[in-house]
Protein backbone atom coordinates (compact mmCIF):
# COMPACT_ATOMS: atom_id res chain seq x y z
CA UNK A 1 0.00 0.00 0.00
CA UNK A 2 1.28 3.44 -0.90
CA UNK A 3 1.76 5.79 1.97
CA UNK A 4 2.89 9.30 2.56
CA UNK A 5 4.53 11.50 5.05
CA UNK A 6 5.97 14.89 5.74
CA UNK A 7 8.51 15.80 8.30
CA UNK A 8 9.82 19.13 9.24
CA UNK A 9 12.40 20.05 6.75
CA UNK A 10 10.56 23.10 5.90
CA UNK A 11 8.72 25.29 8.26
CA UNK A 12 7.12 27.49 5.73
CA UNK A 13 4.93 25.05 4.06
CA UNK A 14 5.95 22.53 6.32
CA UNK A 15 2.06 16.86 6.21
CA UNK A 16 2.63 14.37 6.33
CA UNK A 17 5.92 13.64 7.71
CA UNK A 18 8.65 15.75 6.18
CA UNK A 19 9.92 12.82 4.51
CA UNK A 20 11.79 12.42 1.33
CA UNK A 21 14.40 14.98 2.05
CA UNK A 22 18.14 14.58 2.32
CA UNK A 23 20.06 16.56 4.85
CA UNK A 24 22.21 18.67 2.62
CA UNK A 25 25.90 19.09 3.19
CA UNK A 26 27.15 22.38 4.48
CA UNK A 27 30.13 22.31 2.15
CA UNK A 28 30.80 24.49 -0.80
CA UNK A 29 31.70 28.13 -0.96
CA UNK A 30 28.85 30.46 -1.78
CA UNK A 31 25.80 29.37 -3.75
CA UNK A 32 25.32 28.48 -7.35
CA UNK A 33 23.54 31.03 -9.50
CA UNK A 34 21.49 30.38 -12.60
CA UNK A 35 24.65 30.46 -14.66
CA UNK A 36 26.50 28.23 -12.23
CA UNK A 37 28.71 30.98 -10.82
CA UNK A 38 28.66 31.88 -7.13
CA UNK A 39 25.86 34.28 -6.26
CA UNK A 40 26.69 34.66 -2.59
CA UNK A 41 24.50 36.61 -0.21
CA UNK A 42 25.74 40.05 -1.10
CA UNK A 43 24.33 40.38 -4.62
CA UNK A 44 22.99 43.76 -5.70
CA UNK A 45 19.49 44.77 -4.67
CA UNK A 46 16.91 43.05 -6.80
CA UNK A 47 19.40 40.51 -8.13
CA UNK A 48 19.70 37.67 -5.63
CA UNK A 49 18.83 36.32 -2.22
CA UNK A 50 20.07 33.13 -0.54
CA UNK A 51 17.98 31.16 1.94
CA UNK A 52 19.48 28.52 4.23
CA UNK A 53 17.58 25.29 4.95
CA UNK A 54 18.46 21.94 6.53
CA UNK A 55 16.64 19.29 4.50
CA UNK A 56 17.09 18.87 0.78
CA UNK A 57 14.63 17.10 -1.51
CA UNK A 58 15.62 13.66 -2.74
CA UNK A 59 13.68 14.39 -5.94
CA UNK A 60 11.70 17.27 -7.38
CA UNK A 61 8.75 15.05 -8.28
CA UNK A 62 6.12 15.19 -5.52
CA UNK A 63 3.76 12.97 -7.52
CA UNK A 64 5.90 9.95 -6.62
CA UNK A 65 7.95 11.13 -3.64
CA UNK A 66 6.81 12.21 -0.19
CA UNK A 67 8.36 14.90 1.90
CA UNK A 68 7.77 18.53 2.79
CA UNK A 69 11.06 19.66 1.27
CA UNK A 70 9.75 19.19 -2.29
CA UNK A 71 6.59 21.36 -2.12
CA UNK A 72 8.52 23.79 0.08
CA UNK A 73 10.57 24.67 -2.99
CA UNK A 74 7.98 24.23 -5.70
CA UNK A 75 4.46 24.98 -4.51
CA UNK A 76 3.48 28.55 -5.29
CA UNK A 77 6.94 29.26 -6.71
CA UNK A 78 7.19 26.89 -9.68
CA UNK A 79 3.77 25.23 -9.63
CA UNK A 80 0.51 27.03 -8.98
CA UNK A 81 -2.97 25.85 -8.09
CA UNK A 82 -6.47 26.89 -9.15
CA UNK A 83 -7.09 28.24 -5.67
CA UNK A 84 -4.66 29.06 -2.88
CA UNK A 85 -4.55 30.16 0.76
CA UNK A 86 -3.66 33.61 1.97
CA UNK A 87 -1.77 34.18 5.24
CA UNK A 88 -5.01 33.98 7.21
CA UNK A 89 -5.88 30.60 5.72
CA UNK A 90 -8.68 31.96 3.53
CA UNK A 91 -9.12 30.31 0.11
CA UNK A 92 -8.57 32.90 -2.63
CA UNK A 93 -8.23 32.83 -6.44
CA UNK A 94 -5.10 31.35 -7.99
CA UNK A 95 -4.94 30.21 -11.59
CA UNK A 96 -8.73 30.35 -11.50
CA UNK A 97 -9.85 33.97 -11.35
CA UNK A 98 -13.25 32.84 -10.05
CA UNK A 99 -15.30 29.70 -9.38
CA UNK A 100 -18.86 28.71 -8.63
CA UNK A 101 -20.31 25.82 -6.64
CA UNK A 102 -23.64 24.16 -7.44
CA UNK A 103 -26.43 24.15 -4.81
CA UNK A 104 -25.88 20.43 -4.14
CA UNK A 105 -22.16 21.19 -3.46
CA UNK A 106 -21.01 18.58 -5.97
CA UNK A 107 -20.12 20.63 -9.05
CA UNK A 108 -17.34 23.23 -9.20
CA UNK A 109 -16.84 25.40 -12.27
CA UNK A 110 -13.52 27.24 -12.56
CA UNK A 111 -12.83 30.15 -14.90
CA UNK A 112 -9.11 30.25 -15.71
CA UNK A 113 -7.13 33.45 -15.93
CA UNK A 114 -6.45 34.40 -19.56
CA UNK A 115 -2.94 34.77 -20.91
CA UNK A 116 -1.17 32.43 -18.46
CA UNK A 117 1.81 30.51 -19.84
CA UNK A 118 4.14 27.84 -18.52
CA UNK A 119 7.82 28.71 -18.22
CA UNK A 120 8.44 26.41 -21.17
CA UNK A 121 6.35 28.77 -23.32
CA UNK A 122 3.17 26.68 -23.57
CA UNK A 123 -0.17 28.38 -22.96
CA UNK A 124 -2.18 27.19 -19.96
CA UNK A 125 -5.50 25.70 -21.11
CA UNK A 126 -8.38 23.78 -19.63
CA UNK A 127 -6.80 20.63 -21.09
CA UNK A 128 -3.80 21.04 -18.75
CA UNK A 129 -6.08 21.42 -15.73
CA UNK A 130 -8.18 18.36 -16.59
CA UNK A 131 -5.02 16.35 -17.29
CA UNK A 132 -3.44 17.40 -13.98
CA UNK A 133 -6.51 16.40 -11.95
CA UNK A 134 -6.78 13.05 -13.72
CA UNK A 135 -3.07 12.39 -13.22
CA UNK A 136 -3.49 12.57 -9.45
CA UNK A 137 -6.10 9.83 -9.65
CA UNK A 138 -4.34 7.62 -12.19
CA UNK A 139 -0.59 8.20 -12.04
CA UNK A 140 0.41 9.58 -8.64
CA UNK A 141 1.89 6.90 -6.39
CA UNK A 142 1.86 8.48 -2.93
CA UNK A 143 -0.98 8.23 -0.43
CA UNK A 144 -1.84 11.93 -0.65
CA UNK A 145 -3.43 11.13 -4.02
CA UNK A 146 -6.48 9.97 -2.02
CA UNK A 147 -7.36 13.64 -1.56
CA UNK A 148 -8.61 13.59 -5.15
CA UNK A 149 -10.87 10.56 -4.55
CA UNK A 150 -14.06 12.66 -4.26
CA UNK A 151 -13.73 13.64 -7.95
CA UNK A 152 -15.87 11.55 -10.28
CA UNK A 153 -15.22 13.65 -13.40
CA UNK A 154 -13.13 16.60 -14.58
CA UNK A 155 -14.02 18.06 -17.96
CA UNK A 156 -13.18 20.92 -20.25
CA UNK A 157 -16.08 23.32 -20.80
CA UNK A 158 -14.11 25.78 -22.90
CA UNK A 159 -10.47 26.72 -23.44
CA UNK A 160 -10.55 28.65 -20.16
CA UNK A 161 -13.23 26.85 -18.17
CA UNK A 162 -13.18 23.55 -16.28
CA UNK A 163 -16.00 21.70 -14.55
CA UNK A 164 -15.24 19.25 -11.73
CA UNK A 165 -17.97 16.93 -10.48
CA UNK A 166 -17.69 15.21 -7.11
CA UNK A 167 -19.33 11.89 -6.24
CA UNK A 168 -20.61 13.44 -3.02
CA UNK A 169 -20.21 16.79 -1.24
CA UNK A 170 -16.74 17.19 0.23
CA UNK A 171 -15.78 20.01 2.57
CA UNK A 172 -12.11 19.12 2.28
CA UNK A 173 -11.78 18.90 -1.51
CA UNK A 174 -11.51 22.59 -2.37
CA UNK A 175 -9.10 23.13 0.51
CA UNK A 176 -6.99 20.20 -0.69
CA UNK A 177 -6.79 21.87 -4.09
CA UNK A 178 -4.61 24.53 -2.41
CA UNK A 179 -2.06 21.82 -1.58
CA UNK A 180 0.30 19.91 -3.83
CA UNK A 181 -2.50 17.68 -5.20
CA UNK A 182 -3.92 20.81 -6.81
CA UNK A 183 -0.71 21.65 -8.69
CA UNK A 184 -1.29 22.31 -12.38
CA UNK A 185 1.23 20.77 -14.78
CA UNK A 186 1.85 21.25 -18.48
CA UNK A 187 0.66 18.01 -20.05
CA UNK A 188 3.32 18.39 -22.75
CA UNK A 189 6.25 19.00 -20.37
CA UNK A 190 5.69 16.53 -17.58
CA UNK A 191 8.20 13.85 -18.52
CA UNK A 192 11.06 15.11 -16.32
CA UNK A 193 9.31 16.16 -13.11
CA UNK A 194 12.07 14.74 -10.92
CA UNK A 195 14.80 16.96 -12.38
CA UNK A 196 13.25 19.70 -14.55
CA UNK A 197 9.90 20.92 -13.18
CA UNK A 198 7.91 23.28 -15.41
CA UNK A 199 5.05 25.38 -14.04
CA UNK A 200 3.27 28.72 -14.36
CA UNK A 201 4.68 30.25 -11.18
CA UNK A 202 6.66 33.42 -10.49
CA UNK A 203 9.90 31.44 -10.55
CA UNK A 204 11.40 28.90 -12.94
CA UNK A 205 13.71 26.04 -12.01
CA UNK A 206 17.31 26.72 -13.02
CA UNK A 207 19.93 24.45 -11.45
CA UNK A 208 20.37 21.86 -8.70
CA UNK A 209 23.73 21.09 -7.16
CA UNK A 210 22.85 17.99 -5.18
CA UNK A 211 23.96 18.19 -1.59
CA UNK A 212 24.37 21.94 -1.82
CA UNK A 213 21.71 24.14 -3.42
CA UNK A 214 18.76 24.68 -5.73
CA UNK A 215 18.55 27.85 -7.81
CA UNK A 216 15.36 29.44 -9.13
CA UNK A 217 15.18 32.36 -11.54
CA UNK A 218 12.44 34.93 -11.97
CA UNK A 219 9.78 34.13 -14.57
CA UNK A 220 9.86 37.29 -16.66
CA UNK A 221 6.61 36.30 -18.37
CA UNK A 222 4.70 35.69 -15.14
CA UNK A 223 1.01 36.61 -15.36
CA UNK A 224 0.95 38.23 -11.92
CA UNK A 225 3.16 40.63 -10.02
CA UNK A 226 6.79 39.88 -10.80
CA UNK A 227 9.03 38.98 -7.84
CA UNK A 228 11.65 41.45 -6.60
CA UNK A 229 14.58 39.04 -6.75
CA UNK A 230 15.85 37.79 -10.08
CA UNK A 231 17.60 34.79 -8.51
CA UNK A 232 16.76 32.81 -5.37
CA UNK A 233 19.21 30.23 -4.05
CA UNK A 234 18.03 27.64 -1.55
CA UNK A 235 21.18 26.41 0.17
CA UNK A 236 21.18 23.27 2.30
CA UNK A 237 23.20 22.67 5.47
CA UNK A 238 24.03 19.56 7.44
CA UNK A 239 23.47 20.95 10.93
CA UNK A 240 22.12 24.00 12.79
CA UNK A 241 25.58 25.32 13.67
CA UNK A 242 26.65 25.45 10.04
CA UNK A 243 23.35 27.11 9.17
CA UNK A 244 23.75 29.79 11.85
CA UNK A 245 27.38 30.43 10.89
CA UNK A 246 26.35 30.91 7.27
CA UNK A 247 24.04 33.80 8.20
CA UNK A 248 26.57 35.37 10.51
CA UNK A 249 29.26 35.16 7.82
CA UNK A 250 26.88 36.58 5.17
CA UNK A 251 26.96 33.41 3.07
CA UNK A 252 23.15 33.45 3.23
CA UNK A 253 20.55 36.17 3.85
CA UNK A 254 17.84 34.13 5.55
CA UNK A 255 17.59 31.11 7.84
CA UNK A 256 14.34 29.70 6.48
CA UNK A 257 13.71 27.43 9.43
CA UNK A 258 15.62 27.88 12.70
CA UNK A 259 16.82 24.49 13.95
CA UNK A 260 18.40 25.63 17.22
CA UNK A 261 16.06 28.11 18.94
CA UNK A 262 18.42 28.42 21.90
CA UNK A 263 20.91 30.05 19.54
CA UNK A 264 18.75 33.09 18.70
CA UNK A 265 20.84 35.20 21.05
CA UNK A 266 23.60 35.05 18.45
CA UNK A 267 21.59 37.36 16.24
CA UNK A 268 21.31 40.87 17.72
CA UNK A 269 18.24 42.82 16.65
CA UNK A 270 20.46 45.67 15.51
CA UNK A 271 21.63 43.49 12.61
CA UNK A 272 18.98 40.82 12.18
CA UNK A 273 15.24 40.32 12.34
CA UNK A 274 13.50 37.33 13.94
CA UNK A 275 10.12 36.26 12.59
CA UNK A 276 8.05 34.02 14.84
CA UNK A 277 4.65 32.64 13.90
CA UNK A 278 2.82 29.35 13.72
CA UNK A 279 2.98 26.27 11.51
CA UNK A 280 1.07 23.06 10.82
CA UNK A 281 4.00 21.05 12.18
CA UNK A 282 2.72 18.88 15.01
CA UNK A 283 5.67 17.06 16.60
CA UNK A 284 4.14 13.62 17.06
CA UNK A 285 5.48 10.96 19.40
CA UNK A 286 4.08 7.95 17.58
CA UNK A 287 3.36 4.67 19.33
CA UNK A 288 3.13 1.53 17.22
CA UNK A 289 -0.38 0.36 18.13
CA UNK A 290 -0.03 -2.78 16.02
CA UNK A 291 2.21 -4.58 18.52
CA UNK A 292 2.97 -4.93 22.22
CA UNK A 293 3.29 -3.07 24.44
CA UNK A 294 1.49 -0.21 22.66
CA UNK A 295 -1.45 -2.30 21.53
CA UNK A 296 -2.60 -1.75 25.13
CA UNK A 297 -4.36 1.58 25.61
CA UNK A 298 -3.16 1.78 29.22
CA UNK A 299 0.47 1.71 28.09
CA UNK A 300 -0.15 4.45 25.54
CA UNK A 301 -1.88 6.54 28.19
CA UNK A 302 1.07 5.99 30.52
CA UNK A 303 3.30 7.63 27.92
CA UNK A 304 1.04 10.66 27.66
CA UNK A 305 0.71 11.07 31.43
CA UNK A 306 4.44 10.52 31.90
CA UNK A 307 5.65 13.42 29.74
CA UNK A 308 5.88 16.91 31.16
CA UNK A 309 5.26 18.77 27.92
CA UNK A 310 6.02 22.24 29.21
CA UNK A 311 9.35 21.13 30.66
CA UNK A 312 10.12 19.24 27.45
CA UNK A 313 9.47 22.30 25.29
CA UNK A 314 11.51 24.56 27.57
CA UNK A 315 14.39 22.09 27.68
CA UNK A 316 14.76 20.96 24.08
CA UNK A 317 13.26 23.79 22.00
CA UNK A 318 13.98 26.84 24.15
CA UNK A 319 10.29 27.22 25.01
CA UNK A 320 9.48 28.15 21.40
CA UNK A 321 6.32 26.55 20.10
CA UNK A 322 2.88 25.76 21.45
CA UNK A 323 1.38 22.92 23.46
CA UNK A 324 -1.73 21.60 21.68
CA UNK A 325 -2.55 18.09 22.94
CA UNK A 326 -3.98 17.05 19.58
CA UNK A 327 -3.37 16.68 15.83
CA UNK A 328 -4.95 20.08 15.17
CA UNK A 329 -3.06 23.39 15.03
CA UNK A 330 -4.75 26.58 16.30
CA UNK A 331 -5.19 27.90 12.75
CA UNK A 332 -7.74 25.16 11.93
CA UNK A 333 -11.44 25.86 12.60
CA UNK A 334 -11.83 22.77 14.82
CA UNK A 335 -8.89 23.43 17.11
CA UNK A 336 -9.37 22.78 20.83
CA UNK A 337 -6.73 22.80 23.53
CA UNK A 338 -6.65 19.11 24.54
CA UNK A 339 -3.57 19.27 26.74
CA UNK A 340 -5.72 18.55 29.80
CA UNK A 341 -7.03 15.20 28.47
CA UNK A 342 -3.93 13.50 29.90
CA UNK A 343 -2.14 16.11 32.03
CA UNK A 344 1.33 15.42 33.37
CA UNK A 345 0.92 12.95 36.23
CA UNK A 346 3.82 10.62 37.02
CA UNK A 347 1.84 8.67 39.62
CA UNK A 348 -0.98 8.02 37.15
CA UNK A 349 1.52 6.92 34.50
CA UNK A 350 3.18 4.46 36.89
CA UNK A 351 -0.21 3.12 37.97
CA UNK A 352 -1.36 2.49 34.40
CA UNK A 353 1.89 0.79 33.49
CA UNK A 354 1.62 -1.44 36.56
CA UNK A 355 -2.03 -2.31 35.79
CA UNK A 356 -0.98 -3.37 32.31
CA UNK A 357 1.79 -5.53 33.74
CA UNK A 358 4.39 -3.63 31.71
CA UNK A 359 6.53 -1.93 34.36
CA UNK A 360 10.15 -2.35 33.34
CA UNK A 361 9.27 -3.12 29.72
CA UNK A 362 11.99 -2.19 27.24
CA UNK A 363 10.82 -0.08 24.29
CA UNK A 364 12.83 1.25 21.37
CA UNK A 365 12.59 4.93 20.48
CA UNK A 366 13.76 5.36 16.89
CA UNK A 367 14.63 8.96 16.05
CA UNK A 368 15.16 10.55 12.64
CA UNK A 369 18.38 12.49 12.19
CA UNK A 370 16.56 15.81 12.35
CA UNK A 371 17.46 18.56 14.83
CA UNK A 372 14.23 18.66 16.84
CA UNK A 373 14.15 14.87 17.21
CA UNK A 374 17.80 14.69 18.24
CA UNK A 375 17.27 17.47 20.76
CA UNK A 376 13.95 16.31 22.22
CA UNK A 377 14.48 12.53 22.03
CA UNK A 378 16.79 12.29 25.08
CA UNK A 379 14.31 14.34 27.14
CA UNK A 380 11.45 11.98 26.22
CA UNK A 381 13.65 8.99 27.09
CA UNK A 382 14.45 10.40 30.53
CA UNK A 383 10.83 11.21 31.33
CA UNK A 384 9.55 7.78 30.30
CA UNK A 385 12.23 6.02 32.30
CA UNK A 386 11.11 7.95 35.37
CA UNK A 387 7.66 6.31 35.17
CA UNK A 388 8.82 2.74 34.62
CA UNK A 389 9.78 2.20 30.99
CA UNK A 390 13.22 1.11 29.89
CA UNK A 391 14.00 3.07 26.75
CA UNK A 392 16.57 2.29 24.10
CA UNK A 393 17.19 4.98 21.49
CA UNK A 394 18.80 4.91 18.10
CA UNK A 395 19.10 7.36 15.26
CA UNK A 396 18.02 6.58 11.71
CA UNK A 397 19.37 8.68 8.87
CA UNK A 398 16.64 10.83 7.47
CA UNK A 399 15.00 10.34 5.09
CA UNK A 400 16.07 6.98 3.67
CA UNK A 401 16.63 4.83 6.77
CA UNK A 402 13.80 6.35 8.80
CA UNK A 403 11.29 6.01 5.97
CA UNK A 404 12.22 2.42 5.26
CA UNK A 405 12.44 1.27 8.86
CA UNK A 406 9.72 3.20 10.67
CA UNK A 407 7.32 4.48 8.05
CA UNK A 408 7.25 1.60 5.58
CA UNK A 409 8.11 -1.44 7.68
CA UNK A 410 6.73 -0.27 11.06
CA UNK A 411 9.84 -1.61 12.78
CA UNK A 412 9.59 0.58 15.84
CA UNK A 413 7.91 0.97 19.22
CA UNK A 414 8.16 4.75 19.54
CA UNK A 415 9.28 7.39 17.09
CA UNK A 416 9.14 11.15 16.74
CA UNK A 417 8.48 13.26 13.69
CA UNK A 418 6.74 16.48 12.74
CA UNK A 419 3.72 16.09 10.47
CA UNK A 420 3.49 19.25 8.48
CA UNK A 421 0.83 18.81 5.82
CA UNK A 422 -2.23 21.03 6.38
CA UNK A 423 -5.24 19.30 7.95
CA UNK A 424 -3.61 15.89 7.95
CA UNK A 425 -5.49 14.27 10.87
CA UNK A 426 -7.50 11.99 8.51
CA UNK A 427 -4.33 10.80 6.80
CA UNK A 428 -2.38 10.01 9.95
CA UNK A 429 -5.22 8.54 12.03
CA UNK A 430 -7.92 7.59 9.52
CA UNK A 431 -6.16 4.56 8.03
CA UNK A 432 -5.22 1.61 10.30
CA UNK A 433 -2.53 0.64 7.78
CA UNK A 434 -0.73 3.96 8.15
CA UNK A 435 2.48 3.72 10.18
CA UNK A 436 0.78 4.83 13.43
CA UNK A 437 -1.69 1.91 13.06
CA UNK A 438 -4.36 3.79 14.99
CA UNK A 439 -7.62 1.86 14.85
CA UNK A 440 -10.94 2.90 16.32
CA UNK A 441 -14.27 1.92 14.72
CA UNK A 442 -15.73 5.39 15.37
CA UNK A 443 -13.08 7.25 13.38
CA UNK A 444 -14.28 6.44 9.85
CA UNK A 445 -17.81 7.61 10.63
CA UNK A 446 -16.60 10.86 12.15
CA UNK A 447 -14.34 11.64 9.20
CA UNK A 448 -17.09 10.90 6.68
CA UNK A 449 -19.58 13.05 8.57
CA UNK A 450 -17.02 15.86 8.69
CA UNK A 451 -16.36 15.77 4.97
CA UNK A 452 -19.92 15.42 3.66
CA UNK A 453 -21.86 17.49 6.18
CA UNK A 454 -22.42 21.20 6.51
CA UNK A 455 -19.47 23.38 7.54
CA UNK A 456 -20.87 23.40 11.08
CA UNK A 457 -21.09 19.61 11.07
CA UNK A 458 -17.54 19.43 9.74
CA UNK A 459 -16.22 21.44 12.66
CA UNK A 460 -18.20 19.43 15.22
CA UNK A 461 -17.15 16.05 13.78
CA UNK A 462 -13.49 17.01 13.48
CA UNK A 463 -13.46 18.15 17.09
CA UNK A 464 -14.85 14.75 18.08
CA UNK A 465 -12.21 13.00 15.96
CA UNK A 466 -9.37 14.95 17.58
CA UNK A 467 -10.72 14.22 21.05
CA UNK A 468 -11.15 10.53 20.19
CA UNK A 469 -7.45 10.30 19.32
CA UNK A 470 -6.50 12.05 22.56
CA UNK A 471 -8.84 9.91 24.68
CA UNK A 472 -7.60 6.71 23.03
CA UNK A 473 -3.97 7.86 23.28
CA UNK A 474 -3.43 7.22 19.58
CA UNK A 475 -0.17 9.19 19.88
CA UNK A 476 1.32 11.91 22.02
CA UNK A 477 1.55 15.43 20.63
CA UNK A 478 4.67 16.95 22.10
CA UNK A 479 4.25 20.49 20.74
CA UNK A 480 3.57 22.53 17.63
CA UNK A 481 6.71 23.74 15.92
CA UNK A 482 6.93 27.51 15.58
CA UNK A 483 7.70 29.25 12.32
CA UNK A 484 11.07 30.73 13.24
CA UNK A 485 12.98 32.71 10.64
CA UNK A 486 16.11 34.83 11.12
CA UNK A 487 17.16 37.18 8.35
CA UNK A 488 19.22 40.19 7.46
CA UNK A 489 17.57 43.35 8.68
CA UNK A 490 16.76 44.59 5.17
CA UNK A 491 14.93 41.52 3.84
CA UNK A 492 11.18 42.19 3.53
CA UNK A 493 8.12 40.06 2.82
CA UNK A 494 9.02 37.08 5.01
CA UNK A 495 5.94 35.02 5.91
CA UNK A 496 5.02 35.08 9.58
CA UNK A 497 2.89 31.92 9.52
CA UNK A 498 3.71 28.69 7.72
CA UNK A 499 0.19 27.53 6.94
CA UNK A 500 0.85 26.13 3.46
CA UNK A 501 3.39 23.68 2.12
CA UNK A 502 5.31 26.18 0.02
CA UNK A 503 7.78 28.87 1.06
CA UNK A 504 6.42 31.87 -0.85
CA UNK A 505 9.50 33.43 -2.42
CA UNK A 506 7.55 35.89 -4.56
CA UNK A 507 6.85 38.21 -1.64
CA UNK A 508 10.50 38.68 -0.67
CA UNK A 509 12.23 41.99 -1.23
CA UNK A 510 15.04 44.18 0.09
CA UNK A 511 14.56 47.57 1.69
Amino acid sequence: MTRKIALVSSVVGLSLLTAACNAGSGGGAGSSSASGSGSGASGPSGESVTIGLVAEPASLDFTKNDGAAIPQVELGNIYETLVKQDQSGKIVPGLAEKWTVSPDRKTYTFDLRPGVTFTGGQKLTADDVVWSINQVKSAWTIAIKAKMDPVSKAEKVGDNQVRVTLSQPSNSWLFNMTTRVGAIFSRTAADQLATKPVGTGPYAFSTWRRGDSIVLTRNEDYWGKKPYFKTVTLKYFKDPTALNNALRSKTINVIGTVQAPESLGQFPTSQYQVIEGTTNGEVVLSMNSSRAPFNDKRVRQAVRYGINHRALLDTCWAGRGQLIGSMVPPTDPWYEDLTKVTPYDQAKAKQLLQQAGKTGTTVRLRLPSLPYAQSCGPVVKSMLEQVGFKVQTDTLEFPAAWLTTVFTNSDYDLSMVSHVEPRDLPTVFGDPDYYTHFSNPQMAGLLKAADTGTPQQETASMKKAARLIADDAGADFLFLLPNLIVADKNITGLPKNAITEGFDLSTLGRS
